[in-house]
């Protein structure tokens, strides 16, 4: 038996139909030129002979009696390969809406405790003749860097393929054969090395709470005890910070990577910090628009990953930090300023105490005890009048910088499917795959139905970013924006993106054939094109389109 973590489990705690705690990802993918097989087939067969290589695929939870301790991983030898890889067809058109709907509908329902964690569908019927996959697998099972390293085992980096060993042997499973005894001598075992651990960690943990408490002395040995000035205790109250349903809204958009790198290098910034300025923007922008944009402004709740370098185990390592997001600064440069000033004190924070924080933390009967919590304090309405943890979660997910194949199918995109959490409506998840950024915007659905509309905003916030660091290159001076100058209101930004979108190419041999990519990517005034950065295949002609739904042919280019 393989015991949860205490942080694996929370996942499993907190879980109610409100709030599924998996995590999932929507790719869509070019078949082989000429295939006439059953694709569904041949991913069922393509994963079972993989099996072996993830072992999150073949084992499900075993509960300890009484819910006294966290529950177990035990393997499962009777898979029921036709319930966890199924086909679904879209009915016609098959648009892009259709699809990102579906994703929505498929993302909101529970995973089967009873089975292994995980799901696949197949999905056809796309009027561009690609098909796609979309999969979900338990919180408790991964983060976002062990599905990284889920992906690297499923995947190829050629359509051939390679050549996969065997498995070794191993013992049948006891699985629910394993009797009453067993189960609780190892649970109380498993407790004790818990508490054993956290009382080895408590010198740590009490020299780095000192650091951060006790401020270190300055050159006239005294003590600075004023709070950092970035520092932001409460979040304050939006119509994203609620008690949530289980309905889902989905919307996936994509970026350049080679953009979003020239925005971060123009100035001075990182990746992540550009993501979130143009969340950011699109929030501040959406909450405008309804008169609810708080005067303080919104935070982010942003992962933080406590994995060693080299770790790919399939478990959870992972940490929070709020991060202020400037939605109360109108112009976007200077946005991006104070996102990255926020982000070098919360990140040096946590680079003090990441070393000693607790993954493992024992509770007695943790199951119903945790559960119990979240389920009052759900019922009770706390999320509607409690000052959120944050405003939205923003996560930036690093993946692989080459072309993968599924199947012998060409995967063109990977779009990340989150979690919306009572109180935090609103999850923003960007996945960097072969010269792209793939965004995925999961809410819920009563919460936020303009959905789309909020991710056409980020799009629009990316073009702003780019516009004003190309202006900075060109030697412009300081660039002030539309959006700093006049804030525009949903229609006109639609209307604006239209207008600043390239004229159509001629259709590339994948546009001929009918590839077509999901969902729209960001792009910039032809004018503007020359002081662009060379870009992969990804970013070479991006779509201009700023709604669900992209022409072919462009979006064909852009994939």
């Amino acid at each position: 038996m393989d015991h949860l973590s205490g942080l694996d489990a929370i996942f499993l705690h907190l879980e109610a139909p409100e709030v599924p705690m998996h995590v999932g990802s929507l790719m869509v993918l070019n078949l082989p030129e000429g295939h006439d097989d059953n694709f569904v087939e041949v991913v069922k067969r393509h994963i079972q002979e993989r099996q072996h290589l993830a072992p999150l695929l073949t084992r499900k939870l075993v509960k300890m009696p009484f819910d006294l301790s966290d529950p177990a991983w035990v393997p499962d030898e009777h898979i029921d390969w036709d319930y966890h890889v199924r086909a679904i067809t879209l009915p016609k058109p098959g648009s892009n809406t259709q699809l990102q709907a579906l994703t929505a509908r498929l993302h909101s329902s529970l995973l089967d405790r009873s089975r292994p964690l995980w799901e696949l569908a197949v999905i056809d019927g796309l009027r561009s003749g690609q098909v796609a996959i979309y999969i979900k697998v338990h919180h408790s099972g991964m983060d976002g860097q062990a599905g990284v390293a889920l992906g690297a085992a499923l995947f190829d980096a050629t359509p051939q393929g390679r050549k996969i060993p065997k498995p070794l042997p191993r013992p049948a499973s006891q699985g629910d054969g394993v009797g009453i005894a067993e189960l609780a001598a190892s649970g109380l075992k498993h407790t004790a090395q818990q508490y054993v651990k956290l009382v080895k960690m408590l010198p740590d943990m009490a020299r780095a709470a000192k650091s951060v408490l006790v401020p270190p002395l300055d050159a006239d040995g005294k003590r600075d005890w004023s709070l950092p000035k970035n520092l932001q205790l409460l979040s304050p109250r939006t119509p994203l910070n609620t008690t949530i349903t289980n309905q889902r809204a989905f919307a996936a958009r994509t970026v350049p990577l080679a953009e979003m790198k020239y925005v971060a290098k123009a100035f001075g910034v990182t990746v992540n910090d550009v993501v979130m300025a143009a969340t950011a923007g699109a929030l501040r922008r959406y909450l405008k628009d309804l008169n609810a944009l708080p005067d303080k402004s919104l935070t982010a709740g942003v992962p933080v990953s406590l994995r060693e370098a080299g770790d790919g185990s399939a478990n959870n390592q992972v940490s929070a930090v709020v991060i202020p997001l400037s939605t109360d600064e109108a112009d976007p440069v200077q946005r991006l300023h104070k996102i990255r000033e926020a982000s070098i004190l919360s990140k040096g924070f946590m680079g003090r105490i990441k070393a000693v924080i607790p993954t493992d933390l024992p509770v007695l009967a943790a199951p119903w005890v945790i559960s119990g919590l979240a389920a009052m304090t759900a019922r009770a309405g706390l999320y509607d009048r409690l000052p959120p943890f944050s405003n939205v979660a923003i996560s930036n997910v690093p993946g692989l910088q080459q072309q993968l194949y599924c199947a012998g199918a060409e995967v063109v995109c990977n779009y990340p499917v989150s979690i919306a959490f009572h109180g935090m409506a609103l999850n923003v998840t960007v996945t960097s795959y072969n010269g792209r950024m793939d965004y995925g915007l999961i809410a819920c659905r009563r919460t936020l139905p303009q959905i789309h509309e909020l991710a056409d905003f980020l799009l629009d916030e990316h073009r702003q970013l780019l516009a004003a660091a190309q202006a900075l290159n060109e030697g412009a001076g300081p660039a002030v924006t539309r959006q700093s100058q006049t804030e525009t209101r949903p229609s006109e930004a639609r209307s604006d993106a239209a207008a600043t979108a390239p004229r159509r190419r001629p259709p590339s041999k994948k546009a001929a054939n009918g590839a077509a990519s999901p969902v729209s990517t960001a792009s910039v005034p032809r004018s503007r094109r020359s002081a662009r950065p060379k870009a992969g295949k990804a970013a070479a002609v991006p779509a201009g389109a700023s709604a669900a739904e992209a022409p072919s042919a462009e979006a064909a280019a852009a994939a």
